[in-house]
């Protein structure tokens, strides 16, 4: 029996008035926003019409989830945004037959314990250098933790996969300011959202920034063929032309790369110094723990990372209350059972990440920061899905792995070395920037610690 014939389809609630549900996401302030206002209104799962996709259910249950979790298909509309950055094919969407190779290759690189290890000592040598310059920016005023943060994280994927050493500061924070201009400008065409500007202006900064993006890439690639090859399996561009990836497809998933391992990680780490400067009661338990496990010394060592296991739920919990990416979406291939509703194929599946952490049905008091719900005996009492910061399934994140090694290792300095409080007078306000960023940055005063080990 087809959905349109058992009627279940139909029954979805969800708001039904015409339009593509655009005006509605823009009053809300955003999609992240909308999905919250939808599922408190309308319960776990809702129809709704949605700007590229004719009408997409959106599921904030984490056992009704389970029937989307092999979906290996992502709808072309909704990532046209991401068309700009790629000449290969939008890797986002690409067929499930041409994405499972190219996932595995990444998967080779980006998720090996080994690897990680191999490159820890030069992850701790950069969060050091960015921890002395934040040491003496500090005197003259509050720090802008995102900007940095995202630069950090760059120049870290940069010196591990990327067979280059890192880029200097300044040109990975020109780096992330180009990948903002040229999401920006996409996402709000997109979302037909007025920005400061002439739209020529716009489109002029968008090409610019993504020109230089591109040279970049260029000079990536031309500094990996004229330099000696690692033989420790964390070579991102010789794993893609081992299985057979063409040119083209390498140069834009060092791209991709680039921008997606950046934003995750810096991102993860300002929101999670943002909780920590509002709640320091868990900001004083986390440095005890480091205090036990470091002693004086001013970064860990890669096997310290299992002996901080507070700081790793400080870190998830601020996740779970910003996650980097607030959504995702997949493409039903074959009529799906969700619950009591028959979804037919095609449909656009959408995962409102930040509503299905918000779900209090399985987070009690679910906007408190509260790092206990992720001790082993709390975290066994959830459904799989109930915390999905990386997204699901064949289409989640490759780097999920790497990024929590750096995540814990960039806080375990940063927390050893200064206090955070937050500025005053600096709202921060979480928006859509491909991943959830704050408006205006988050703006701390840092005030350093004293022991022997920073001199």
């Amino acid at each position: 029996m087809t959905p349109e014939a058992d009627g279940s389809f139909a029954r979805i609630p969800g708001p039904r008035g015409g339009g593509d549900g655009l005006a509605e996401i823009v009053a809300a302030g955003g999609l992240h926003n909308y999905q919250l206002h939808l599922h408190a209104e309308y319960g776990p799962v809702v129809r709704f019409p949605l700007p590229g996709a004719e009408t997409a259910v959106s599921v904030a249950d984490p056992v009704l989830l389970e029937a989307t979790a092999k979906i290996d298909e992502r709808p072309d509309k909704l990532f046209e945004f991401l068309a700009p950055l790629q000449e290969s094919g939008n890797l986002q969407t690409i067929p499930a037959a041409e994405h499972t190779p190219w996932r595995r290759a990444l998967l080779s690189v980006l998720a090996g314990r080994r690897s990680h290890e191999a490159h820890f000592g030069q992850f701790v040598t950069l969060a050091r250098g960015l921890a002395d310059r934040w040491a003496d920016a500090a005197a003259h005023g509050p720090i802008a933790l995102q900007q940095d943060l995202s630069a950090l994280s760059l120049r870290m994927i940069c010196e591990y996969a990327l067979g280059r050493g890192a880029a200097a500061p300044e040109q990975a924070d020109r780096i992330v300011s180009a990948f903002e201009d040229v999401l920006t400008e996409q996402l709000a065409r997109l979302y037909q959202v007025d920005l400061p500007g002439t739209e020529e202006e716009r489109t002029v900064r968008a090409q610019q920034a993504l020109t230089y993006l591109r040279a970049v890439v260029d000079d990536v690639l031309a500094a990996h063929e004229a330099g000696p090859q690692p033989t420790d399996h964390s070579d991102l561009i010789a794993a893609m032309a081992v299985a057979g990836q063409s040119p083209a497809r390498i140069r834009d998933t060092v791209l991709m790369t680039m921008m997606a391992a950046h934003h995750t990680t810096g991102v993860a780490v300002s929101w999670t110094l943002y909780l920590l400067a509002q709640h320091p009661e868990v900001a004083e338990r986390v440095t005890e723990e480091l205090a036990g496990v470091l002693g004086d010394r001013p970064a860990p060592d890669y096997a310290d990372l299992k002996a901080l296991p507070y700081l790793s739920m400080a870190l998830k919990e601020s996740m779970r209350l910003y996650p980097p990416g607030p959504y995702g979406a997949r493409e039903a291939t074959d009529e799906l059972r969700i619950g009591e509703y028959t979804v037919p194929t095609g449909t656009t599946i959408f995962y409102p990440i930040w509503a299905v952490h918000l779900n209090p049905e399985y987070w009690p008091q679910p906007k408190v920061f509260r790092p206990e719900r992720f001790a082993a005996h709390e975290a066994a009492e959830r459904p799989r899905l109930a915390y999905i910061p990386f997204g699901v399934g064949p289409r989640s994140c490759e780097g999920a792995s790497l990024a929590m090694v750096e995540a814990e290792l960039i806080l375990a300095v940063l927390l050893q070395r200064f206090r955070f409080e937050l500025a005053a007078d600096h709202p921060v306000v979480p928006v859509e920037r491909f991943v959830l960023w704050a408006a205006d940055d988050i703006w701390m005063n840092l005030t350093p610690r004293s022991t022997p080990a920073q001199s």
